[in-house]
């Protein structure tokens, strides 16, 4: 019997088949995907012709079709709607597949065939696209450790196996943590909370088989809790539980486990010639080096930090009025911000949510996504992997462009955060391929689903992720769509988020929940005002993460992270009410894999291109300008990795921006 994993896929638009598809399903099409790729890799390596482009780099362009099937739809519910038997094929196939890739890396066969490519490169006459695909190609090679050999080749691949079980270890206590813990609301315990709070804790106590209304780690509820409950020992409790993430002791603490990942990281960028991790990794981002990374993070620490306490002083005062005496504590700061905010602002999130639909969201991202690009979205009837998901066609003047996945809802089956991913990207070799993309968010359920505007912005922001993959126009899958340097992809991401802020965008899309009445024009101007309410906590509690990142990863590991934390935090004077948006124990970006190990600090640097960005469109016919969308589009949207990101920037902007652009944007100028 085929493997409906690996069968060729008759779905509308080749979908994975989710509703064929077994847990049981996974290790077989895995054994027979690695072998099936393992054939292809030595066809290429043993190759006797001389090196072309052809028969070796497009040959590893066109191979692996069968574990990009597998991969795609493994990591997709493995991710987004787990349970024990997923979680232990995690487990299993982490040092697998580390070895397998490891095994490609380190083919001396097949790396002699690039190289001698990369030593003639002038002399190939290759396109562009070519020659790019190429250096990143041999760049890959190097910087896995190609060029290794004996005892030292030996040991990286043993380094590479063991972290990937290592970040899969951390994933997956950090989700048992957040999906074991919760707290139990007595009646009493509801008052002064606002209908939609009350209604999430009742249906997250339905979740949970409760009898009653519970508080979960879930970020869309223990937010508006902190915000919004007068129990200032509830807060407390649900705060500690929330910060202790990954720390409580046990099989699911991840504080060993990031000591070793730190240690293994140095030694592998060591084992390559680098002084340390961090000098590794940035070698190919726009930022390039740790110096220049910490001089942009210190140039916005200042301001924010000023800003922040000088927040705190009012939030404190508010408190000593309710009659709390002692310091604002980190408990404290979201309840307090909140009752400043709707005093400063006349500003009330209860009265304001119900105008912000995730029905209604969602269609404005798309309008919006229309206004600009002349994208349709027309829904889909397609089994998914959960019933949450939702499908739409993406066309543009009748063409097929992509398919999008939204999954919006928190579950317990389903890791914290938001984020997009591609199960199948934008290609034109070996074959034309459109994209499946997939949006996932952890919002709260409810009839009709209610946001924040926090919430709002997370929409947009990884709609702007999916227009990277949609809109991407290249050849090679290799720099489609997302592929680019880290500190670079977040600029499409972040800056699309401008759009929600339009006025004239929340003035046809945030309408009430039960009358259907827009936005009123009063509430409108509230909200834009807002809108940079309580950066300072915002930017601090973010750059504080950033900087402990780059700490851990620039210079010699550190033997107790908990202890250079601390340390870090004491150094740059972090404010004692303000925590931390990531501790080391829950600091998923950076330890459940190494994409933003020591690349945190990627949401400021491409913040300072979409504050900058935007104001190319504001400063021409306004956010919506047909000129400015078009050399978005063309420049960078549709680009991937083709060319390097500083290159992609300069031909939509024509000049680099600098930090101003994001402290005007944050309200920061003249903190």
């Amino acid at each position: 019997m085929t493997n409906p994993i690996l069968s060729d896929w008759t779905t509308p638009f080749e979908i994975a088949p989710f509703a064929d598809i077994a847990d049981k399903d996974f290790p077989p099409a895995l054994e027979q995907a690695m072998q099936a790729h393992n054939s292809q890799i030595d066809a290429i390596a043993e190759n006797q012709d001389i090196p072309t482009f052809a028969n070796t780099i497009e040959a590893l362009e066109a191979a692996g079709e069968q574990m990009d099937k597998v991969l795609s739809v493994f990591f997709t519910v493995a991710g987004a709607d787990s349970n024990p038997v997923r979680e232990q094929l995690q487990r299993d196939f982490s040092p697998k597949l580390a070895a397998h890739f490891s095994g490609i890396s380190s083919n001396k066969a097949l790396f002699q065939r690039v190289a001698e490519l990369w030593a003639r490169k002038d002399q190939l006459g290759l396109s562009d696209e070519q020659a790019r695909v190429l250096m990143l190609t041999h760049r890959g090679f190097v910087r896995a450790g190609a060029a290794l050999t004996g005892d030292v080749d030996a040991r990286m691949q043993e380094i590479k196996a063991r972290l990937a079980l290592l970040g899969t270890s951390f994933t997956q206590n950090l989700l048992a943590d957040e999906r074991d813990w919760f707290m139990t609301l007595t009646e009493d315990d509801l008052q002064g909370l606002p209908d939609f709070v009350i209604d999430t804790a009742r249906a997250a106590g339905e979740e949970k088989g409760a009898d009653g209304p519970v508080v979960t780690l879930s970020r869309s509820l223990i937010v508006p809790f902190l915000q919004f409950s007068p129990r200032r020992d509830l807060r407390e409790k649900a705060y500690r539980a929330w910060t202790a993430r990954g720390a409580n002791g046990g099989d699911t603490d991840n504080r060993e486990i990031a000591v070793e990942t730190l240690s293994l990281r140095e030694e592998r960028a060591k084992l390559l010639g680098y002084d340390s991790f961090a000098d590794f990794k940035l070698e190919t981002e726009m930022a390039r080096t740790p110096d220049r990374v910490r001089d942009l993070l210190m140039q916005v620490w200042e301001p924010a930090k000023t800003r922040a306490d000088a927040d705190a002083a009012i939030l404190t005062q508010m408190m000593q009025e309710d009659g709390v005496n002692g310091p604002l504590e980190a408990w404290d700061w979201r309840y307090y911000a909140e009752k400043h905010r709707k005093a400063e602002h006349d500003l009330d999130e209860a009265k304001l949510k119900p105008y912000l639909q995730l029905d209604r969201m969602i269609e404005a991202s798309f309008a919006c996504a229309n206004r600009l690009f002349g994208l349709e979205f027309k829904p889909l009837d397609v089994p998914l992997y959960h019933p949450d998901c939702r499908a739409w066609e993406v066309t543009r003047n009748d063409q097929h462009i992509a398919v999008f996945i939204g999954d919006y809802f928190a579950r317990g089956s389903k890791r914290s955060g938001a984020w997009c991913s591609a199960m199948r990207s934008q290609a034109k070799f070996p074959k034309e391929q459109a994209p499946v993309v997939i949006n996932v968010c952890n919002f709260a359920k409810g009839d009709p689903a209610l946001l924040s505007y926090d919430d709002a912005r997370t929409l947009f922001h990884e709609f702007g992720h999916a227009l990277h993959q949609m809109l991407s126009d290249v050849t090679y899958e290799s720099i489609s769509g997302t592929s680019v340097a880290r500190d670079f992809v977040e600029l499409p991401s972040q800056l699309y988020e401008h759009w929600l802020e339009v006025p004239e965008v929340l003035a046809e899309f945030a309408t009430h929940a039960e009358t259907g009445a827009p936005m009123p024009q009063e509430m409108l101007q509230k909200v834009l005002q807002a809108a940079n309410f309580d950066q300072g906590f915002q930017t601090v509690e973010y750059v504080a993460s950033a900087l402990v990142d780059l700490a851990f990863h620039d210079g010699a590991a550190p033997g107790d992270p908990m202890a250079k934390q601390a340390e870090v935090l004491d150094a740059i004077g972090m404010p004692q009410a303000i925590g931390m948006r990531h501790a080391t124990p829950h600091f998923a970006h950076v330890f459940a894999g190494d994409g933003y190990s020591s690349g945190y600090y990627s949401y400021m640097w491409s913040e300072v291109m979409d504050a900058d960005a935007f104001a190319a469109f504001e400063e021409a016919g306004g956010a919506f300008d047909p000129e400015r969308a078009k050399a978005l589009e063309v420049n960078i949207l549709s680009t991937g990795g083709s060319r390097e990101a500083e290159d992609l920037y300069l031909a939509f902007r024509g000049r680099l921006p600098g930090v101003e652009a994001l402290l005007k944007g944050r309200g920061l100028v003249t903190a």
